[in-house]
């Protein structure tokens, strides 16, 4: 199998000592499309991988390979290495150095020679993508963390990655404007990027991404499925982390309610549907995708939106919502307690809705899908 981003043996330390190694003989693979998250406790060395894996960092011995090729480190290598892969870093006030948040997002594809038009088309694109749209002429010293940090993706976007790769991407943010950037996330990788995230929440990395890889104390302590990793409670102890949420309260079901911990539920609309009793009444879930109009949701039924242009559309016509955030997640939860739901979304969220609902099956009850 040939992987997108591999390294071997890989070693690094900052100065001269000895013993100050940050990583130690890491040999990881990324795969292609595959949501991928760097998980570890702070100062287990996830920021200093990512610095290797676009040629910032050179390693000290081992190698780093991009689409089975080891890096190059010359200036012209370099400089293309890093319009396919772009580095969010974790506190944006690195990242953003414009005087206005329009030149910021510009820089990135202005560097990559676009045309004039090309660039305003990629500045308003990604603006509007991250929300950001009414602060297009800001000063970007005038602007909060959190709307920094959407500028600092909007930045990194903007040049069209083939692989996103996000510092600790919610850190710093409110509970709703974490569950937007990861909705957002969601839709760069179905649109074909490959994004990988490092972060120290076990929840997150737990309920988003199909493999992990875990650090700690510069070292590779596991890669594989996430639930692989969490019945190890020695290693998750040893890493620093702790169990998911999902993961633990499953745990306790056996003892409970006398429900086998497999399989295994990630998030918690498969948690609620393993709860549901098999004889309750369960809600219907009617998905509507979102071209260019939709007519306003009728009244007196649970309606959930996901998607940027959805988002953009419901504000335009100040249409009624009530599910605004992890809406999938939402109308899911809704249609177990016995109600109705209706998610508007994008088009590209059609197949990862059907397949999230029609899998909850595997693990008791799931509504019934209208089209």
């Amino acid at each position: 199998m040939d992987y997108l981003i591999e390294t071997k043996e890989l070693y690094h330390k900052y100065g001269s000592n000895e013993e100050s190694h940050s990583l130690i003989d890491v040999s990881i693979k990324i795969r292609e499309g595959v949501k991928t998250a760097i998980l570890g406790a702070n100062g287990a060395g996830k920021s200093t991988l990512f610095y290797h894996f676009n040629g910032v960092l050179r390693p000290e011995s081992g190698e780093v390979l991009y689409r089975g090729i080891p890096l190059s480190y010359k200036k012209e290598h370099l400089f293309q290495l890093r319009d396919d892969i772009c580095v969010v870093v974790q506190n944006p006030d690195e990242q953003i150095f414009s005087s206005t948040v329009e030149e910021d997002v510009a820089f990135g594809p202005m560097n990559q020679n676009l045309p004039p038009d090309v660039v305003e088309d990629r500045i308003r694109e990604c603006l509007f993508m991250v929300g950001m749209e009414e602060f297009r002429y800001r000063p970007t010293t005038q602007l909060s963390y959190g709307q920094r940090k959407r500028v600092a993706i909007a930045g990194a976007i903007a040049m069209k990655p083939k692989v996103l790769i996000l510092d600790e991407p919610t850190a710093g943010l409110d509970p709703q404007m974490s569950q937007e950037i990861m909705e957002l996330i969601d839709q760069m990788c179905i649109s074909g990027t490959t994004v990988i995230i490092s972060t120290h929440d076990v929840d997150l990395a737990y309920a988003w991404a199909d493999e992990i890889h875990v650090m700690r104390q510069g070292m590779l302590a596991y890669s594989g499925e996430p639930g692989g990793f969490f019945l190890d409670r020695q290693t998750v102890a040893l890493t620093g982390l702790t169990l998911p949420h999902t993961f633990s309260v499953n745990l306790t079901l056996k003892s409970i309610r006398g429900l086998s911990k497999s399989p295994y539920p990630r998030t918690n609309s498969q948690l609620l549907s393993k709860l549901t009793p098999p004889d309750s009444d369960v809600g219907k879930m009617r998905i509507v995708i979102v071209d260019e109009d939709v007519s306003p949701p009728e009244d007196g039924i649970i309606v959930g939106i996901c998607g940027y242009n959805t988002r953009r559309l419901f504000k335009d016509r100040m249409y009624r919502a009530d599910i605004y955030f992890n809406a999938i997640e939402g109308c899911v939860r809704e249609t177990l307690r016995g109600y109705d739901t209706i998610l508007y979304c994008d088009r590209d969220f059609r197949e990862m809705v059907l397949d999230k609902v029609y899998d909850l099956a595997r693990f008791g009850r799931s509504p019934e899908v209208i089209l």
